[in-house]
């Protein structure tokens, strides 16, 4: 009989406003069927996408400024305080912008910035949304929880012949553990950590050109999906996993398969 794999939580990551810096975690509180903490809780609309806050529906990426497109943002440098909703903003290490998203004042700052920052690349004015109760602005129509193996990143370094930093990536669990692309033959199953959280892992993440760029620089440097295409036939990396049982993941824990 096989033995199930030791997987290991390497780092957790979440990413309070979409497309803008990821902030590392020790320890995260998952819910029951919920979303991650804290991520993807504000979006930058690029131009009128009618969004409705009273009743949200899930809109493609390019309704929002995004990695995918708008490759400077990974330029910014940008911190989130969940108790005070207030985003901190630098460019060039200099704050350019310190706001309470809570209040339209802080929206319309945060707005206002991008105006000056992504003068060519926007569609319309620019507005900060608010994830209303029960959404977030995730790829994913169902807001799974993300999870990258690391040594799948690895793998994609040899393919491309470069370094590859995993934040490309923009997951919210990094796994070690696992055997490159082996995360994709447990799809359907179940992990779960000593204290009784347990995800399941639902569906490969599809990846588009928002890996291509460096998440320190903001450079479009590396063509990492049709490389991943030319190599493996898909371009997948990653998987996104429903929480079946909450409770609090810390980095360093170990994910043990049930079953």
């Amino acid at each position: 009989m096989s033995q199930s794999p030791a997987l290991r939580i390497a780092a957790l990551y979440r990413y309070p406003v979409k497309g803008l810096s990821p902030e590392a975690l020790e320890a995260a509180e998952l819910e029951t069927s919920g979303y991650f903490p804290g991520d993807r809780l504000y979006a930058i609309e690029n131009g009128p996408s009618g969004f409705n806050e009273v009743a949200p529906r899930h809109l493609p990426k390019v309704a929002y400024l995004m990695l995918m497109r708008n490759e400077a943002l990974a330029r910014l440098r940008t911190r989130f305080d969940p108790a005070t909703h207030r985003l901190e903003i630098e460019e060039n290490g200099q704050q350019a912008v310190s706001a309470d998203l809570a209040t339209e004042e802080g929206r319309s700052a945060v707005a206002d910035f991008m105006k000056g920052f992504l003068p060519h690349e926007l569609r319309g004015a620019p507005r900060v949304l608010a994830s209303p109760p029960g959404y977030r602005f995730t790829d994913a129509r169902d807001g799974y929880v993300s999870l990258v193996n690391r040594a799948s990143v690895q793998a994609i370094e040899d393919m491309v012949g470069a370094p590859v930093d995993p934040l490309r990536f923009r997951a919210n669990l990094y796994l070690d553990g696992l055997e490159p692309w082996a995360e994709n033959d447990l799809l359907g199953k179940v992990v779960e950590t000593s204290d009784g959280v347990r995800l399941k892992l639902a569906r490969r993440t599809v990846r588009c050109a928002a890996v291509n760029v460096d998440p320190e620089t903001g450079i479009r440097d590396l063509a990492i999906p049709p490389t991943l295409s030319k190599n493996l036939g898909h371009s997948d990396c990653g998987v996104y996993a429903e929480v079946l049982n909450g409770g609090t993941v810390r980095a360093g824990e170990v994910l043990n398969v049930v079953g």
